[in-house]
This record gives structure tokens, sequence and C-alpha cells, in this order.
């Protein structure tokens, strides 16, 4: 049977005992991964901290190797403040705990790791956790890197030819008072338009990358973007299994922690960002509050398919959640890494497509009143 976190977490003292300041603390934890302290990092903290613990080396003095090992100035001094925490009697899960570069995830599996004995077996799980986070992270850079830089130059070449092609087009046109069609009149129109507002369109870009966080990080924003975003043909479809393979790497290595699956939910809540998914964890959560099983609480959301409440049903009636956890992340990370592929390929001949009839186009409509002209100079 779970406990609701909220009563845990007042139950606790110090800072622990506002509940607005431990709401306002998880915000700042889940947009904090862009620290220095950024999940590449915490890959390698993790993974090497497993390496050292599986040796026999004790906690405190893993700690002490990994900041010894630190060659820059920040992250020696990261690691050496929380080995004087450590010194200073705080178990492990509390160092992780006062920090804002780790997540309600992270040091609740170190507590139950550290209660149960498995601390080595939790951190290595964890650094696992970030590998297969990161690597998904990687593929969807890699599969979009290459389009955007062809699209990216595709749309530099259209704008030059806007910007001084079609404008010394037009002078002859109007020199020559060529009857213009309607598809050159319209080019014309769109270079005049690049012409007169193309600095300021430049620079709301330029304004739109500088302030991007801060537009972002209102809710309200970003709710509007997941939403737009998982409406998208194929794309959205692939955000989703992103997201989910992530949930499903959570909630294993919580399982395997001997996290109440009503906890485990509350948690990968918390540290999810992609908007749909959070509120349909948060339905999910009431409906275990009300006597619903896991399998009968997760149908009728968009986010989740039936493969999903399939194998969960399974799960609950051999008591293998963490089993089934472990494969459902599997095939996800699988589909992710297919489509991501897919994705990869079908973009790239569709931009060039798209950008080569855009190109076509202003060479059709500057060429079409070639013919009069040639007349009117015969």
């Amino acid at each position: 049977m779970g406990f609701k976190l909220e009563n845990t977490i007042q139950q606790e003292t110090g800072e622990m005992s506002n509940p607005a300041g431990w709401e306002g603390l998880l915000k700042k934890e889940i947009t904090l991964f862009g620290t220095f302290f950024n999940n590449r990092k915490k890959e390698d903290f993790y993974s090497e901290l497993a390496v050292l613990l599986k040796a026999g080396i004790h906690l405190r003095e893993g700690l002490q190797l990994l900041s010894d090992n630190q060659k820059k100035k920040r992250p020696k001094e990261f690691y050496a403040a929380m080995v004087e925490d450590f010194d200073a009697g705080h178990s492990f899960y509390r160092v992780l705990k006062s920090r804002k570069e780790f997540t309600e995830y992270e040091y609740y599996s170190v507590q139950m790791g550290e209660e149960s004995g498995n601390l080595g077996k939790i951190v290595q799980e964890l650094g696992a956790f970030y590998t297969r986070k990161n690597a998904q992270r990687r593929q969807l850079l890699n599969a979009l890197t290459y389009p955007i830089i062809i699209f990216g130059t595709a749309i530099l070449v259209v704008i030059f030819m806007l910007r001084y092609v079609v404008p010394m087009f037009d002078d002859i046109f109007r020199q020559n008072g060529v009857q213009l069609p309607w598809i050159t009149n319209w080019i014309i129109g769109v270079s005049h338009g690049v012409k007169t507002y193309g600095w300021s369109v430049l620079l709301g870009i330029l304004g739109f990358l500088v302030f991007r966080k801060a537009i972002f990080n209102n809710e309200n924003v970003q709710r509007k973007r997941d939403a737009l975003l998982l409406r998208l043909p194929f794309v959205g479809n692939f955000i989703r299994l992103v997201h989910l393979a992530q949930f499903t790497q959570a909630i294993a290595l919580l399982t395997a922690s001997k996290v109440p699956m009503l906890n485990s939910i509350q948690m990968a809540k918390r540290m999810i960002r992609f908007h749909p998914l959070r509120d349909a964890l948060a339905k999910v959560e009431e409906k275990i509050l009300k006597g619903f099983s896991l399998n009968e609480s997760i149908q009728g959301h968009v986010v989740f398919d039936n493969k999903m409440a399939s194998l969960l049903k399974v799960a609950e009636e051999t008591n293998q959640t963490e089993f089934i956890f472990q494969k459902l992340n599997q095939q996800y990370t699988q589909e992710v890494e297919q489509k991501s592929k897919l994705l990869s390929t079908l973009m790239e001949p569709l931009i060039i497509v798209v950008i080569g009839l855009f190109v076509g186009v202003i060479l059709v409509s500057m060429y079409l009143p070639m013919f009069k002209l040639s007349s009117v100079l015969g």
C-alpha cells in the first residue's frame, strides 16, 4: 500500500516543514538540468561512484576520489562540499537532498538504497538511467541536426534570391513596362516584404533565441507548446515515445528500490517536463488513491497505449511490476531508435523537395515575363 508523498514531506523537519517552499524547490530542480551538473555529469558521477562502491571503497572515500579527479574548480568545489557534509554526519541521501542539482527522484532512490543496504546497486541503476536518457537525447539530436542544417542553408538561399536576385528582375521589368503575371507580382511583393521587414524579423528571431528560456519557463506557454507537439504527425508520436521511455526507466528503477507504486508515480510526475504526461500521471495518482489498480488508472489517456495497460495488468496479477517496466522501457527505447532513424531519413528529402519547390516557383515567376520582354524588345 503506497503512502501519500506530501504527508511524508510534511513530517520532515527543517526546510521540509513548508509545503509551499517544497513545491518551489521541486520546480527549481526540474528546470535546472541545464546547469553545470547536467545529465551528462550525472551519468559520470553515478557510474564512477558505482564502480568505486563495487570495488569495496567506502562511500566517503569514493566521493573524495571523485573530488580529487576533478580538474575544473567549480566541480571540484562541488564534490568537496559534498564530502564536508558527509563528514558532518549527514547521510548520502541528505547530502543530495540539500542540493538543488539533484531531483527528488534521485535522492529518494538513494534513501531507499541506504535503508535497504543496496546503495551500490541503486547508484549503478541511476548511472544506467542517465546513460540511457543521454543516449535518447543524442539520438534525437542526431536525427534533427543534419535536416536542420539543410533547412537553414536552404532558407538562406531563398532569402538571398528574394533580397537580391528578384529586385534585379523587377527593375528590368519596370524599365521595359512588361505586364507581369499574378505569380510574379506575388513573388515581387514577398521580395519587397523581405527587404522592408527582413531585419525586424531577424532581430525578432534573435530575441526569441536569447529569451527562449524565459519564455518557455512560463507554464502556460509550455502546456501550449507540448500540446501542439503532441498533435504533429509522426513527430508527436516520436516525442511521446521518448517521454514514455524515460518514464518507464524511472519507474523500473524506483520499483527496484522497493518504492511503493503510488510514490513512484508521484516522483516520476515531478521529474517529467512533458505536460501531457504529467497531467496524465496526476489523474493516474488520483485513481490509485481511490482504489483503482494501475492498469485501470492509465486506461483512457492519450499518452498511454494499450500495450502498456495490457502488460501492467499481467504485472499486477503476477507481481512482476519491476520486470514489466524494464521490458516496456526496452521496447520504447527500441521504438525511439527506429523512429529517430526514420525521422532523419524522411526529413532530409522532404526538406529538399519543399525548398526546391520554393526555388522553382521563384525561377518560374521570374522567367515567365521574359517571354513578353523578348517580344517587346523584338
